[in-house]
């Protein structure tokens, strides 16, 4: 496993990481993820990303790290705890670090990052949002000189919104997640170059976007669904066109796209289970995509360089989108 420095952090990350969204009850039993983990750490991953808001996440994360013995980094944050919540409160706030602590079973959390910073409909993080002010950065000033928290960031999936706080300055880390991908490369217009200018860490979420580049959807893609636009049709299946013409299987190349990019310093992997870590292991391993391979993924994503405006941020490929249960259900 390669590894590459941090940012100005200075911490030395694997350069795949694991995400912790599904080691939780929303992706498998805690025996798959313990496995998942394993595997990867034994294979030289020591990134950990989790969350409040990601179900259980934490208290899984924790029980399975607590007899691991490797130096491992990792990053939580702090939203939707405790419910209802306010991200104003400093003293729920403080709270939410403390039982992220607690559930993690470690003294010192390595990178605690805002969680959508970018969503005030979400969280009303901000009492200047120009200026970027808000209770929540008191907080994390207070817990970082007390030792508490050794680095701060922030995670969100828009792009416009993200540049403007990553221009700040007022954090060590950004995860974007969603928004740079083998199609989707949004994150090249604000967030990467801002982040570059202030040399922070940069930590890549869902870069298989939660599904659409881990498996093919050969025969959804051909049908195309009332929410696939035309053009983002076409783009796909001149991706799938190319892995075909490869031999190389789609996953693969989305994993390797993502690390192709030497300012991304940690990859962040969803993987469910065991067989999904090795795998995404084995695509890591052999590297960044050949020179010529990356220009032709490129002509692709130039297809369609801006997502339609109703395209589902997660693509639903695998499941309905309308009526009960889906987007648009009742």
């Amino acid at each position: 496993m390669r590894h590459r420095i941090l940012g100005q952090t200075g911490l030395r990350v694997s350069e795949l990481g694991l995400g912790g969204y599904f080691l939780s009850n929303l992706g498998s039993n805690f025996d798959d993820c313990k496995r998942a983990v394993h595997r990867a750490i034994d294979r030289g991953v020591n990134y950990i990303d989790t969350a409040p808001a990601y179900a259980n996440s934490e208290e899984v994360v924790g029980r399975i790290i607590q007899d691991i013995r490797v130096p491992l980094i990792v990053s939580t944050k702090l939203g939707g705890r405790p419910s209802p919540f306010d991200p104003r409160d400093k003293t729920q706030l403080k709270e939410s670090v403390h039982e992220s602590l607690r559930l993690l079973g470690r003294e010192v959390i390595d990178i605690l990052l805002v969680h959508e910073p970018d969503r005030p409909r979400q969280y009303d993080w901000w009492t200047d949002p120009k200026n970027v002010v808000g209770p929540v950065l008191e907080v994390l000033d207070e817990m970082k000189k007390a030792g508490v928290i050794r680095f701060t960031g922030i995670g969100g999936t828009t792009s416009t919104e993200m540049g403007h706080f990553v221009r700040s300055g007022k954090f060590d880390v950004v995860l974007t997640a969603f928004n740079y991908s083998t199609l989707y490369r949004e994150a090249t217009r604000e967030i990467l170059p801002a982040a570059l200018e202030k040399k922070m860490g940069i930590i890549l979420g869902s870069p298989l976007q939660q599904g659409a580049f881990a498996v093919r959807y050969d025969e959804v893609v051909r049908h195309k669904p009332a929410w696939l636009a035309r053009e983002r049709q076409e783009q796909f299946l001149a991706l799938y066109k190319l892995l075909d013409e490869i031999g190389m299987p789609i996953a693969e190349l989305s994993l390797r796209f993502a690390i192709s990019n030497p300012e991304v310093h940690v990859v962040l992997n969803g993987a469910k289970n065991e067989e999904q870590m090795e795998n995404s292991l084995d695509a890591v391993e052999k590297g960044p995509l050949p020179a010529d391979l990356l220009r032709r993924v490129d002509a692709i994503a130039a297809m369609m360089p801006n997502r339609p405006f109703e395209e589902p941020m997660c693509l639903p490929f695998d499941r309905p989108y309308y009526g009960p249960g889906g987007a648009n259900g009742g």
